[in-house]
């Protein structure tokens, strides 16, 4: 061999030698920069989310109350003014005779056509003979009455408070001409006003009640009483001790209990087929929350025991309200578990009450965010309460910091990481 072939070969070897010197040096260039590269992603990408943790409702039920309903036995339902259907109830359900309550009805009716202005006492009606005719045809009946004498005239409010106060059945029966025409007439119309407003299970044969054939029920009572209640002429004349008339001289409030326990009316009610029945309705101051009730008790024995009873009745009602605290911070409303194995508690930093009855139920619906890192105070989601007509909303946070996993647990996780 030449010594040009010779040191042609040995040019050719070192620099092959150079080049795969090279390769290496920039192979390994390479990966350190890449390595490095998934090292600076790994530090700031987004770490995955923590599940979300206690999404879903439960329900709380308090202790239920436990009435104290007459050991007599008829029926007995109280309701709330501004809450549907009944807080309790007790005995039948059925229609039944209610004797003078239907005076509650001839009322409302009475209004519904011949409404009285705010500031007003409404028209004036004259009384004739044919009214006093009316009051010898109750006197025959044996029913409840008040004075009337022909000329006699007193606005349509004093009227009515002649109707109501004394229970008088011959200013029923004079009153349901005047409005209507003809009793007849008042009784087409009544039935027509309680199927507008849903009464189903009251039915009257007559304005004053004397007829067994004039039925309600229970919960039909207690929602008329509410509307009576709602009426400021009614509730007014409803909640007077005595009054005194042109003609009619004075007249006495029958319900004994007005003034006492909160009572502030309504309509008292006998006959052989109805029992004693009382209609009231009570204003009440519970835990600071103004109230007012309504209700019924039908078929005593007597009146004084409608006297001894109701209010042992409303006594236990109101002794059924209650608060229920909500968001407290003792109550667990679920656990963040993170991806990296830390885990926190999801808490309300701020309470709140709801007032339910009974054992009303309240919903509590808990929704929380999906979240990487969070520390105390931090928002991560809502307990929400609702029952009884009332909605609580609270912010939830968590009850240690949920940190950042570090460096280390990112670069050996690099599936669960998204860049």
């Amino acid at each position: 061999m030449s010594a040009v072939s010779h040191a042609s070969e040995t040019t050719r070897s070192r620099r092959g030698r150079f080049r795969r010197r090279r390769i290496v040096v920039f192979g390994a260039l390479g990966l350190a920069m890449a390595l490095a590269a998934y090292v600076a992603l790994a530090a700031i990408a987004p770490l995955p989310a923590s599940a979300e943790a206690a999404s879903g409702s439960s329900t709380i039920t308090p202790a239920a109350v436990q009435p104290t309903f007459p050991s007599w036995g008829g029926s007995a339902a109280v309701g709330l003014v501004g809450q549907d259907g009944l807080l309790v109830q007790n005995g039948s359900t059925q229609s039944a005779p209610i004797a003078s309550m239907t005076k509650t009805i001839t009322a409302l009716v009475l209004l519904d056509k011949h409404p009285i202005a705010s500031g007003s006492s409404g028209p004036t009606i004259t009384f004739t003979q044919a009214d006093v005719d009316i009051l010898q045809q109750v006197w025959d009946e044996d029913g409840s009455w008040a004075p009337v004498q022909a000329g006699e005239q007193l606005t349509e409010k004093q009227a009515l408070t002649a109707m109501l106060l004394p229970s008088a059945n011959n200013y029923a029966i004079s009153l349901a001409i005047w409005g209507f025409g003809s009793v007849a007439a008042f009784l087409t119309a009544a039935n027509s006003w309680l199927s507008a407003h849903g009464f189903k299970g009251t039915h009257v044969t007559d304005p004053a009640g004397l007829d067994p054939g004039s039925v309600s029920t229970p919960a039909d009572l207690v929602g008329i009483g509410k509307l009576l209640i709602a009426n400021p002429v009614l509730a007014s004349i409803v909640d007077t001790p005595s009054a005194t008339l042109p003609g009619a001289g004075t007249v006495n409030n029958g319900n004994e209990l007005l003034g006492k326990d909160g009572v502030v009316g309504i309509k008292t009610g006998w006959t052989d087929q109805a029992g004693h029945c009382l209609l009231f309705a009570a204003s009440v101051t519970v835990q600071g929350h103004k109230l007012q009730l309504v209700g019924v008790v039908t078929g005593a024995p007597d009146y004084s025991d409608l006297w001894q009873d109701v209010p042992k009745l409303l006594t236990s009602v109101e002794a059924g309200f209650h608060e229920v605290k909500v968001g407290t911070t003792s109550t667990d409303y679920g656990t963040y578990r993170s991806v990296w194995g830390e885990s926190a508690k999801l808490k309300s930093e701020k309470t709140g009450s709801i007032f339910v009855f009974s054992n009303a139920p309240i919903k509590v619906t808990v929704r929380s965010s999906p979240v990487q890192v969070a520390k105390p105070g931090d928002d991560v989601g809502t307990v929400t309460y609702t029952g009884a007509g009332q909605t609580v909303t609270r912010t939830l946070t968590v009850s240690k910091a949920v940190t950042d996993p570090g460096l280390g647990w990112r670069l050996t996780h690099p599936l669960l990481l998204v860049f």
